[in-house]
């Protein structure tokens, strides 16, 4: 079988496709190093964003996976949601989240975990932990994505290691962020970059 008849380029044709539709987004910047990567699905104002992140990702070849509910994986709808990367996450032990997706890295030879860590479209003083922990206790990279919706262009930003010092960590985040500028379709949905417990 040709390349261009796989069904990994058949994917990358229809997520160029569909980009077009969008208003010809691109993506612009080069794949990620890491086979496994925490990536921060950066800006999470719109509906739009997961979509577009996907698809840009997808474009060039590279999986990024996601959580949902673990329903979401079973029966007839799993047939739609596994195959562009949902990741079944197991809600009724609570706390057990990060844990799962540990595993989940320890499991699979390439692993690229997009996670909002804003958690919710609405604004919000404080991102999430939980991408923070995952990346540190898989021992992963993270890296951060970015959408421009000025330029109608998507990328990824340099791979960034933890080292468990959140503050110093959380800066580098702030750092890239900065320099990207203003992103969000709804700015008055984007707060700020900050961990609740930076200065634990």
């Amino acid at each position: 079988m040709s390349e261009s008849a796989t069904p990994k380029a058949l994917v990358s044709r229809l997520s160029r496709f569909g980009l077009k539709v969008l208003g010809g987004w691109e993506f612009e910047g080069r794949l990620p190093e890491h086979e496994h990567a925490v990536m921060l699905a950066v800006p999470h104002s719109h509906n739009l964003d997961g979509l577009l992140l996907v698809l840009l990702t997808r474009s060039i070849g590279l999986k990024a996976n996601w959580m949902v509910k673990d329903t979401w994986t079973k029966g007839p709808i799993g047939w739609i949601t596994k195959p562009v990367g949902a990741v079944a996450v197991n809600r009724k032990v609570p706390g057990t989240v990060v844990g799962q997706m540990v595993e989940q890295f320890r499991q699979r030879r390439v692993f690229h975990l997009l996670v909002p860590p804003e958690g919710t479209r609405s604004r919000t003083e404080y991102w999430k932990s939980g991408f923070y922990r995952i990346a540190l206790e898989a021992d992963v990279a993270v890296v951060p994505t970015y959408l421009d919706y000025k330029n109608k262009r998507g990328g990824l930003g340099p791979a960034i290691n933890l080292t468990g010092d959140k503050r110093a960590d959380m800066d580098q985040i702030r750092s890239f962020y900065a320099s990207v500028g203003p992103m969000a379709r709804l700015p008055e949905n984007h707060g700020p970059i900050r961990l609740k417990d930076e200065d634990d």
